[in-house]
């Protein structure tokens, strides 16, 4: 993929009771704010709420999938919470490629997520890593 600056990729994902419950089992995340309704209740969200993992893998499959594209990693990220994602909500993740290095397969990005009601859940930028397949690398270079 040909990547510039400003270039943009989004990714959407609409998250369930199901998602929250498999992401538990995954990684031991039973935090009551995602499964006791009441707990949730008497808090500042007032009702359930989904991992931020959830939220972040949403992240992680748009660099994988969308762009950069297949064998990127994230170096690093900077992103902070804004606003909490409930269960049942649609978010909708985007990219946009603020530099591209002139030697590495490395890009950098804005990162931003927003709820179905256009609020923003969360933003930050995050530095990126392309592995290719060797046989991919020497046709490239030809």
């Amino acid at each position: 993929m040909n990547l510039h600056i400003g270039q943009k990729a989004t990714r959407s994902a609409t998250f369930t009771e199901k998602h929250v419950k498999n992401y538990a089992d995954i990684s031991g995340d039973n935090n009551p704010l995602h499964f006791d309704a009441a707990f949730a209740a008497k808090t500042k969200f007032k009702r359930l709420v989904v991992q931020g993992g959830l939220t972040t893998g949403v992240l992680h499959a748009l660099v994988a999938n969308e762009m950069p594209g297949p064998g990127t990693v994230f170096l690093s990220q900077n992103w902070k919470f804004t606003a909490p994602v409930y269960i049942g909500d649609t978010v909708t993740a985007e990219a946009e490629i603020l530099k591209v290095h002139a030697t590495k397969p490395v890009t950098h990005l804005r990162i931003k997520v927003r709820r179905q009601d256009g609020e923003t859940v969360l933003e930050g930028e995050a530095w990126c890593y392309t592995f290719r397949p060797e046989s991919l690398q020497a046709e490239g270079s030809q």
